[in-house]
């Protein structure tokens, strides 16, 4: 049995499911199985009592159940759907699509016997160097075909799904690529791969070829012995793959190739978790694994593992994986503490890349500080896979610099990670922080004890403007519920809310600055793409402010600020006039303010005008069609119904500003 930490239990588990590709196998003579072939048309629901007799049913059902109950029966183990044709065609299918992918490969024409990918630049008449040949069954891609490439394999020989690829081509890859240097086979430990690749290895060498075999088995999940069977060869083959290739790259002979990979072999350790089972193409999905149960120490090809468990959360789970690799009693690694290691996380097929990197991130320190190893490379992602099976598989591999300098060597085989060697650089380093305030802004930005003319005004205007979204809240979420998501209003509203909360701290004596805290206040508390745009659009108007050598503003320097607010939001969001966004009130807004402005109107006035061109420029968005946000999705008829709440919010609080503006500023002359 596994060695199973307190943390995981293992549930007992029935005899020995057979895997996938052998269940259904040689018994077309045992009486007590039954095999229903079930070809019914969709228009003829009685071709399915035409095509299976009373007789053959009456041996599994008695009459008691009716045909219905039968027929969802049949219903529910439909094959589970994949994105294939023929199911029988799937390795050929997936060699012509990797070789039109990638021009450095080629195959053999001699499917569907002979299913072999070549390393395109290799001819065995010229080739120089020690071959490197791997394979087995298909669906563990990209293994083999995705690591065939210059500095790794030389030909991967593709069986059928699970099955160990026949004596015949196995031989036509070896006569393929196989110069005077002989070549190498890098074989997983399975029966049918030893027993295949070992007849076309010794026929190879009657023909006169050099040819030397190394076996892998790095499985880690049972403790020996295991009889003649052995260890299973895994992910951690992969590694092997590698050092063999840039060894053979680097011209080494056929014996020192082999002795390397050899030696990479007996460094390597592999056990893995599965939270489903692999489905073979075209057939029903297994329900081996129940809910909420996990597998572990599985093989690649869907057949049981070691034990079955309660799922768990992944830190639990890779505790327990490297535990159980680093066991000192197995000993299947030799590897003690202090010692420095690679580290591979190995998706099985169906597991997103996000999990894979999680698993990876929490193995890295468990192994530096619970097991007192150093990690000098770490490989994830997918290399060795179990058809479409969710989990992973975790191999360490002991490193000395002769396999280190291996791994790091140049490849152009397709699916090995790049930027991965290298030594590793601290993994997080310090935030930075702003740089020091100029000496004009040294003291804490509060409220000033006394407002002047100016900070009295942005009081006020702020405080309206605030106000005015807050009080159409429910109107932005009625607009944006038919035409957006619902929650402009509310979105808006936190935004607003926080100013108001804010406002007594703001240093309303100094323009420029208070804009920079309005950015602050409203990054904190609006989310989505409302809040940034908003963020975009106040902090671009307090660069432009903060220029000015001076803390009161002038009213064109408003504008300038105004149009330096409006650009940023244009040139990060995409939008422009017509684009029915909230642009469509403020570009007609600054236009209007522009050239007020400079006809000598009063800034009061200049401002008020322009917010009723705010107001209208967003009333106008009813008649537009959306070219920007979730209201592009939405078609013309809704659009025409209802403004864009995005250009009526702007409207609003911009002319809730001018209003306020304008009052304040008659009573200040009236007070002086």
């Amino acid at each position: 049995m596994c060695h199973i930490s307190s943390t995981i239990n293992p549930t007992s588990r029935k005899p020995p499911t057979p895997p996938p590709n052998q269940q259904g196998k040689n018994n077309n003579n045992n009486s007590s199985s039954l095999s229903l072939t079930l070809s019914f048309s969709l228009y003829s629901p009685l071709s399915l009592l035409t095509t299976v007799s009373c007789k053959t049913i009456s041996r599994v059902f008695s009459f008691r159940h009716s045909l219905f109950q039968f027929s969802l029966s049949v219903a529910m183990a439909f094959p589970t759907k994949k994105l294939i044709n023929d199911p029988n065609d799937v390795v050929t299918d997936f060699i012509e699509g990797i070789v039109e992918t990638y021009p450095g490969l080629q195959y053999l024409d001699g499917f569907p016997l002979v299913k072999v990918v070549l390393h395109a630049d290799v001819s065995r008449g010229t080739y120089d160097k020690v071959a490197v040949i791997s394979g087995g069954g298909s669906g563990h891609e990209p293994a083999h075909a995705g690591f065939v490439g210059e500095g790794m394999l030389t030909a991967a020989i593709c069986g059928d799904i699970f099955a160990s690829p026949p004596v015949d081509s196995i031989l036509a890859g070896i006569r393929a690529v196989t110069g005077s240097k002989g070549c190498l086979l890098i074989v997983k430990n399975y029966t049918g791969d030893r027993l295949n690749f070992g007849l076309a290895a010794e026929q190879a060498k009657s023909e006169g070829y050099k040819v030397e075999t190394v076996i892998v088995g790095d499985d880690c999940a049972l403790p020996p012995p295991r009889g003649i069977a052995g260890r299973r060869g895994l992910a951690g083959t992969v590694l092997v793959h590698k050092v063999a290739g840039a060894a053979a790259a680097a011209g080494l002979s056929l014996a020192d190739v082999a002795a390397e990979a050899k030696h990479a072999s007996e460094m390597v350790g592999t056990m893995g978790v599965a939270l489903t089972v692999c489905t073979l193409p075209g057939q029903v999905t297994s329900d081996r694994l129940g809910p909420g149960k996990m597998e572990l120490g599985l093989g690649i090809h869907g057949e049981p593992g070691a034990a079955v468990a309660d799922f768990q959360p992944v830190d639990v789970v890779v505790s327990h994986i490297l535990q159980e690799i680093l066991s000192p009693e197995t000993n299947y690694v030799p590897i003690t503490r202090g010692e420095r290691v690679v580290l591979m996380i190995n998706g099985l097929g169906g597991t997103p890349v996000m999990e894979l990197m999680i698993a990876a991130g929490k193995a890295v320190p468990k192994l530096q500080l619970e097991h007192g190893l150093a990690v000098d490379r770490v490989y994830t992602g997918s290399f060795m896979t179990s058809l479409d099976m969710a989990g992973f598989s975790i191999s360490i591999m002991k490193a000395d610099p002769s396999i280190l300098q291996r791994l790091d060597a140049v490849t152009k085989a397709p699916y090995w990670p790049v930027a991965a060697d290298g030594d590793r650089p601290p993994a997080k380093i310090p935030v930075p922080i702003p740089q020091a305030p100029s000496a004009k802004s040294v003291e804490p930005r509060s409220r000033p004890l006394q407002l002047n003319e100016q900070g009295q005004i942005l009081e006020v205007t702020i405080a309206a403007a605030a106000n005015a979204i807050i009080n159409i809240k429910d109107n932005l979420n009625e607009w944006d519920g038919k035409v957006g998501d619902g929650d402009c209003g509310s979105t808006m509203a936190r935004g607003a809310q926080a100013i108001l909360e804010d406002i007594k701290n703001y240093p309303l004596n100094d323009a420029a600055e208070t804009v920079g805290e309005i950015g602050s206040s409203i990054g904190r508390a609006m989310g989505g793409t409302s809040g940034i745009i908003y963020t975009i659009f106040v902090k671009a108007a307090y660069s432009q402010l903060k220029a000015s050598s001076h803390s009161v503003i002038s009213s064109k320097q408003w504008a300038e600020a105004l149009a330096t607010a409006i650009a940023a939001v244009s040139k990060y969001g995409g939008a422009s006039a017509g684009y029915r966004t909230l642009l469509d009130a403020l570009i007609p807004a600054l236009s209007v303010l522009e050239e007020k402005l400079n006809s000598g109107h009063d800034p009061c006035t200049a401002f008020l005008l322009s917010s009723e061109a705010a107001l209208a420029g967003a009333q106008s968005t009813i008649d537009m069609q959306a070219q920007a946000g979730r209201s592009t999705y939405v078609s013309s008829e809704i659009l025409s119904t209802v403004p864009d709440p995005g250009a009526m919010a702007a409207a609003e609080w911009y002319r809730a500003a001018a209003l306020a503006m304008k009052a304040k500023s008659e009573s200040v002359k009236q007070q002086t």
